[in-house]
């Protein structure tokens, strides 16, 4: 069945067909390494001509998900990684089990004082002082994700420093005396990449991102860690897990 979108929207055809495909490679229907369907094949599935396919390829191409090879066509050139979400997230340990190479820089941390919002989350009083954590997260070399981890200075004393030595979150928490910690809550919601987001995912302004905010607690049940990541829309397949 021949598949038509609208030109009378505001997303550029070009666009659309682009976010399709990345859907396609989402949904494990091509895997890395598959061919895709020549551009003559996609401009009739999409109703364009074989310069918007073109175009909509070119775009996967400078976003590392497909290359191409004059005169062969166009291959899937990355899968994008499972990352659960339960009671237990651990990144190193999930990218890790989905045959990925971990890896987190640090792109900022400092102390300061606790929003409203924030105090109620990490059960402090407002204004108390809390480590902001801002990084990259990286699988096989290519940013995943950027996030933003708070944690309450005073109940984790050397948690910075821990931080700083470019510990991972685990070790950096048992640093500060926490021996293990669970996910308490996970909420997820569907936004576009602002500008900061779109320079460290190397992505475009407006790209689709997954957000997902978290709660980890420890054994006693107080909050060690309040979380905001943005994902990737196209780079990371999230699964529930419980």
């Amino acid at each position: 069945m021949r598949e038509t979108l609208s030109r009378s929207g505001k997303t550029p055809i070009w666009k659309a067909i682009a976010a399709a495909l990345r859907a396609d490679i989402a949904e494990g229907r091509y895997a890395t390494g598959d061919k895709l369907p020549t551009e003559a094949a996609l401009a009739d599935r999409f109703g364009v001509n074989r310069h918007t396919v073109r175009h909509a390829l070119s775009a996967l191409v400078e976003d590392g998900l497909v290359r191409t090879r004059r005169g062969a066509g166009a291959f899937v050139a990355a899968r994008p990684t499972d990352y659960p979400i339960g009671s237990r997230v651990r990144f190193h340990e999930n990218l890790l089990a989905a045959g990925r190479r971990p890896e987190k820089r640090i792109l900022h941390i400092e102390e300061r004082a606790a929003t409203a919002g924030e105090a109620q989350a990490l059960r402090v009083t407002e204004g108390a002082q809390i480590c902001a954590y801002f990084g990259l997260s990286l699988a096989d070399g290519q940013p995943i994700a950027v996030f933003e981890s708070l944690f309450p200075a005073e109940r984790l004393p050397g948690i910075q420093a821990a931080l700083l030595a470019e510990r991972g979150v685990t070790d950096a928490l048992r640093v500060a005396g926490v021996r293990d910690y669970t996910r308490a809550s996970t909420r997820l919601t569907a936004v576009l990449a602002e500008a900061t987001h779109a320079l460290h995912l190397q992505l475009r302004e407006g790209d689709p991102l997954l957000k997902s905010t978290g709660l980890n607690v420890d054994p006693e049940g107080w909050p060690v860690e309040f979380g905001r990541t943005f994902f990737a829309g196209d780079r990371v397949t999230l699964t529930l897990e419980p």
